[in-house]
């Protein structure tokens, strides 16, 4: 039976980009230990294509201890230099020390949040912001909500959270709804 859902032009391209697209892209999503994971995979995408990060995704989820940030604001010089040797992940010293780092920042909002998910969800006022693009062309790389999270994680201590990351995330974790208007998930959101 040939699939005759329309979806994003984007997703067509690679059955896991479709499952990604179906299933979790523009999902609101509420959980911090996810909201991290994405955090971390979009940080590990700067440069390179997402395709490369969804393949490498499970790897991730081994080595970076399924993305537990207290165990990761914990990793030593030890641990860095064993990631930096693994070849299933991005082996970028500077990403995965930002991760490190990260992790650490992401705690100390949990402090201050109760919540990463109460941090970062008030930067559109705790409900998605609704697009209505009709083609992925119109699609921007970020909004002026991203440039507000780029800014005040910067000053938090993140890294590798400029706004086009920030956007990136966003639209991973359902903060904004990016879908085309003719794709069937558009509605569904």
């Amino acid at each position: 039976m040939q699939d005759v859902l329309e979806r994003c032009q984007w997703s067509a391209s690679d059955p896991l980009y479709i499952r990604y697209h179906d299933k979790e892209w523009g999902v609101p999503l509420h959980d911090d230990r996810k909201l991290f994971e994405f955090l971390i995979l979009e940080g590990a995408q700067a440069g390179l294509s997402w395709i490369t990060v969804l393949k490498k995704r499970e790897n991730y989820r081994k080595a970076f201890d399924n993305f537990d940030p207290k165990k990761i604001a914990r990793y030593d010089s030890k641990k860095t230099q064993s990631l930096l040797n693994n070849p299933g992940i991005i082996r970028n010293r500077l990403k995965i020390s930002s991760a490190v780092s990260n992790a650490q920042a992401f705690l100390r909002v949990k402090e201050e949040f109760g919540s990463f998910n109460s941090y970062i969800w008030q930067f559109v006022d705790g409900k998605p912001i609704r697009n209505s693009w009709k083609s992925i062309k119109q699609i921007p790389t970020h909004s002026k909500e991203s440039d507000s999270i780029s800014k005040d994680l910067v000053k938090r201590g993140f890294r590798f959270v400029g706004t086009t990351i920030c956007y990136s995330h966003m639209q991973a974790t359902g903060m904004v709804n990016d879908h085309i208007t003719s794709c069937f998930r558009y509605k569904q959101l």
